[in-house]
């Protein structure tokens, strides 16, 4: 009885006293360039696909057009090729400087993979504790087309890849 109740005492008071410590007297990583928490990254990653697919399913987007996806491309230079990059292109000082660091899109594993609604949902809501803004001010139309150029990457129409190709220009 005398090692339940110990127990209970460290798991109750000893646990989250020292989980208070550890960030008040200023040990926990808050610089983008200290390593992550000890399960961060997997506690992050599972609360976002939960919350994702609570909110998307059933979801579906505009069809992707040659139009559409020459929109979305301008719009995604306009927006988010600072952080996600643009193909050909190396990865800008802002993403460099980000914590976590923004996946470039178009280099390695970007996001044609990702269902469509999976990117409509993280461009109208951003992602918490990322430089990951949310783009309600853009409207569901522009939206859906950053997300169907994201999600047709591997098979643009020569438009788009045009307007990819342009440098961006960045201080």
């Amino acid at each position: 009885m005398k090692a339940f109740l110990a127990g209970l005492l460290i798991g109750l008071i000893a646990v989250p006293l020292f989980a208070f410590l550890y960030i008040y007297l200023g040990y926990a990583p808050v610089a983008t360039a200290a390593p992550p928490f000890p399960f961060e990254r997997k506690l992050a990653s599972m609360a976002l696909k939960a919350r994702i697919k609570r909110s998307t399913t059933g979801m579906t987007g505009e069809p992707a057009t040659p139009e559409s996806l020459a929109e979305g491309a301008q719009l995604y230079r306009e927006n988010c090729a600072v952080c996600h990059g643009l193909p050909g292109q190396p990865e800008t000082p802002a993403a460099k400087g980000m914590y976590p660091p923004p996946p470039q899109l178009f280099h390695g594993h970007g996001v044609t993979d990702d269902p469509p609604a999976e990117t409509y949902w993280k461009l109208t809501n951003g992602i918490r504790l990322t430089g990951m803004p949310a783009f309600g001010a853009l409207s569901d139309t522009e939206r859906w087309q950053m997300t169907q150029l994201l999600a047709n990457a591997d098979k643009l129409p020569d438009r788009a890849k045009t307007l990819l190709a342009q440098p961006l220009l960045v201080k």
